[in-house]
């Protein structure tokens, strides 16, 4: 049996460019070379998108190739250009599946998704209106509300909109309303600090989320599949000593959190870990994820859960929260890259 033909496209323009580098570094270490031929696509951060070996450290250098992804599905690939002929020419690579390693803007919030959609290549993960939906909080919060998901309360700002200070239940979050990891994100303890945390939220969403803090637990469920038939990880448990979680802004986060412990699976009664399985599938099918997601929840003293957030590709570096809860049950990170990609080819393009 060949190899099967696999681009995966990692990096990007935006503040988690090297958190998908990561990402793409433990696939690299991962990914059964028996079964699959892997092509790099690593977008630098200036926008640039090139045929590199891998993500080793020297990709980002100039020296690769540029290629582009296709939207003719009689391509059904990458266009790999020639930068030292006039006449334009370029190699065409036929892939089979493409599994996107890309965070935030521009990789989780469906822009990647409808490129692949228009070329026609089966994808890893959520398509076009999940992930839109998954990215906007706001967004997220309405649907799974809808859906009788417990939420957190909370107001939206448009561009210029503000909010009275004085209406507000203290402490609160002030967010970016499409941003990946807690970029831009700030606790509020008092009105005066409210225009601070809206401006720093601002300066990666123009639209933010004001949510009223909740005192519970931080939960994480890990999911992998599509419709009825779901697997989830073991469920985890973010201890927090003070603050709230940001490990991706920290400076060495492989070697642990300044403020975080993470306990899997979750140190939680077990009705518990079922209530949060149960209840992360529900808002899964409810923002209608495929593929994988990562569930976010706060589990409150009374046993109930609220929903926190849903990352439609959650990170895979070597300290990230869904390969640890995969692992944890058992499921290799090996594994999972198969099994995402079997789920991939399972979809029909559209």
């Amino acid at each position: 049996m060949s190899e099967l033909k696999v681009g995966i496209i990692f990096g990007g323009v935006f503040e988690e460019h090297p958190v998908s580098v990561k990402s793409a570094q433990e696939v690299a270490k991962n990914l059964d070379t028996d079964k699959y031929e892997a092509y790099w696509v690593g977008i630098t951060k200036s926008g640039d998108w090139r045929l590199c070996d891998g993500p080793e450290a020297s990709w980002e250098d100039g020296a690769h190739r540029p290629v582009v992804l296709s939207p003719d599905r009689s391509v059904h690939g990458l266009l790999v250009l020639d930068e030292g002929d006039d006449r334009g020419s370029y190699e065409t690579i036929r892939l089979d599946v493409v599994l996107p390693v890309l965070h935030g803007k521009l990789g989780e919030d469906g822009a990647i998704q409808g490129l692949l959609e228009l070329s026609g290549i089966p994808y890893v993960g959520c398509d076009v209106q999940s992930s839109a939906l998954c990215m906007d909080k706001s967004l997220a919060y309405t649907v799974v509300g809808e859906a009788g998901i417990p939420t957190p309360n909370f107001w939206i700002l448009g561009p210029g909109e503000s909010v009275d200070p004085d209406v507000l239940p203290y402490p609160v979050f002030v967010k970016p309303a499409r941003s990946g990891s807690s970029f831009g994100v700030s606790k509020v303890t008092s009105a005066a600090e409210l225009d601070e945390a809206v401006a720093t939220a601002r300066q990666y969403d123009e639209k933010v989320l004001v949510e009223e803090g909740v005192v519970a637990e931080e939960i994480g469920c890990a999911i992998l599949g599509n419709g009825a038939e779901l697997v989830t990880g073991e469920v985890d448990h973010v201890a927090l000593s003070h603050g709230f979680f940001k490990i991706h802004q920290e400076d060495a986060p492989e070697t642990g959190s300044e403020n975080a412990t993470f306990i899997v699976p979750a140190d939680i009664p077990a009705e518990a870990q079922e209530l949060v399985k149960t209840e992360a599938q529900r808002v899964y099918r409810a923002l209608g994820c495929r593929g994988l997601a990562r569930v976010d929840m706060f589990l409150q003293a009374d046993g109930t859960v609220v929903l926190n957030e849903v990352n439609t590709l959650p990170g895979l570096t070597s300290y990230s929260r869904y390969p640890r809860m995969m692992a944890a049950a058992s499921i290799s990170m090996t594994e999972f890259l198969d099994r995402a990609v079997t789920l991939a080819l399972e979809e029909t393009p559209r």
